[in-house]
C-alpha cells in the first residue's frame, strides 16, 4: 500500500474476511521479525471444530469464534516495506493510521504489539488515541533511560541483562549512528553484541521451546527480514528506540476516559529482556492500564497457542 509520502508498506491479512469481522486488529511485529509472524491462536480442522461446537457449545478456533480480522505489516525498512531514514517513534503511529485508512479498516481499530513492537503501541497511545478501540501491549519495549523511571530502576534493570545487551544498548544510546552501525556489523566483536541470531541469549527454556516451534511453523530468515539492509531494519530499530523519545510514557493520557475501550499489558515474570519491575512501575503510574503478570512467563509466552487464545479473549471481551 502506498503512503502519502510515496513510501510503500507491505501487509498481510489473516483471520476472518474484513467485511465479516467483528474485531479488526493491526498487529505490530517486534525486533528482527516481519509481517509473516503469526498470531498462534488455537486452531483445529473445521469439521472437528464444528463437532466440538455442537457438543459443547464452544469453539476451539478463537479467531473464527470471535470474528477477528488481523492485519500484519512490515514496519518501515523491514521485509518488503520501503526504508524510511526519518523513522522515529512518532512516525510509526502515523504509519499505522495511514495503513488503516488506505485499507479501509474503519475510523477506529485495535492495535496489538509485542516486544520491541511495543514502542509503536506506546506511540499510538500518544499520537492517535482517537483512532483506537482497544490496545494490547505484550512484554512491551521499555527504554531504560526514560526520564520517568527512577534512576536506580533503569540502572539495576540494565545491569541484570546479559553483557551483550548492556554494551549494545549503551552504544545505541550514546554513540554516533555510524559508530553503532560499525558495532553492529563488524566481525571482530560479534560475540559482544545483540544480533538477530543471538537475540535468544536471554530466553528461558520455555522461550526456546516456543521459538523452536515458531521457526518450524513459519520460518522467516534474515535474508527476508533484512532485504532492505540491516541498517534500515534492525539497526535503525535500536537507534530509534534507545535514543531520546519525543514524549515520556507517563505523559500519555487515558485514551478511554469513559471506559469505551481498554488497554491491556501482559508481562512475563521470568522475562529476562523486558524487566517486570519497569512494566509494574509504569502500570502503577498509569492506572488505566490493565496489568497482567504471568508468573511462569518469559519473553515468548504469547506465542504459545492456548495462552494466546486466552489473551485474545481478555483483550477483546473484557
Amino acid at each position: 500500500v502506498k503512503l502519502n509520502d510515496g513510501r510503500h508498506l507491505a501487509y498481510r491479512e489473516d483471520g476472518v474476511p474484513k467485511h465479516k469481522a467483528k474485531y479488526k486488529i493491526i498487529v505490530v511485529h517486534g525486533f528482527a521479525s516481519s509481517k509473516e509472524q503469526r498470531i498462534p491462536a488455537p486452531k483445529v480442522l473445521p469439521i472437528i471444530n464444528l463437532y466440538i461446537l455442537i457438543l459443547f457449545g464452544v469453539s476451539m478456533d478463537v479467531v473464527e469464534e470471535l470474528g477477528i480480522y488481523l492485519l500484519h505489516f512490515d514496519r518501515a525498512g523491514y521485509g518488503d516495506s520501503d526504508p524510511y531514514p526519518s523513522r522515529s517513534v512518532k512516525s510509526e503511529a502515523f504509519d499505522v493510521e495511514q495503513l488503516a485508512d488506505k485499507l479501509n479498516i474503519g475510523k477506529k481499530f485495535y492495535v496489538l504489539g509485542s516486544s520491541l513492537g511495543g514502542y509503536v503501541i506506546w506511540s499510538c497511545l500518544k499520537y492517535i488515541p482517537h483512532r483506537l478501540l482497544g490496545v494490547g501491549l505484550v512484554v512491551p519495549f521499555v527504554n531504560l533511560w526514560w526520564p520517568c523511571l527512577p534512576e536506580n530502576l533503569g540502572k539495576e534493570s540494565l545491569e541484570k541483562l546479559p553483557k551483550q545487551y548492556q554494551i549494545t544498548y549503551k552504544i545505541a544510546r550514546y554513540a554516533p549512528s555510524w559508530i553503532f552501525y560499525w558495532w553492529m556489523t563488524n566481525k571482530w566483536f560479534s560475540h559482544l553484541r545483540v544480533t538477530p541470531q543471538l537475540n535468544t541469549l536471554a530466553f528461558t527454556q520455555k522461550d526456546l521451546q516456543i521459538e523452536k516451534k515458531c521457526q518450524q511453523d513459519y520460518y522467516y530468515g534474515p535474508e527476508k527480514i533484512e532485504q532492505q539492509g540491516a541498517y534500515e531494519s534492525v539497526i535503525r530499530d535500536l537507534l530509534v528506540t534507545y535514543r531520546r523519545w519525543e514524549f515520556d510514557p507517563l505523559d500519555i493520557a487515558n485514551p478511554f476516559p469513559n471506559n469505551e475501550g481498554s488497554v491491556h499489558l501482559w508481562q512475563g515474570y521470568q522475562d529476562k529482556i523486558i524487566p517486570y519491575q519497569i512494566t509494574r512501575f509504569l502500570s502503577n503510574k498509569l492506572p488505566w492500564i490493565n496489568y497482567h503478570e504471568v508468573a511462569d512467563g518469559g519473553h515468548m509466552f504469547f506465542f504459545h497457542p492456548p495462552t494466546c487464545g486466552s489473551m485474545l479473549k481478555t483483550f477483546l471481551l473484557k
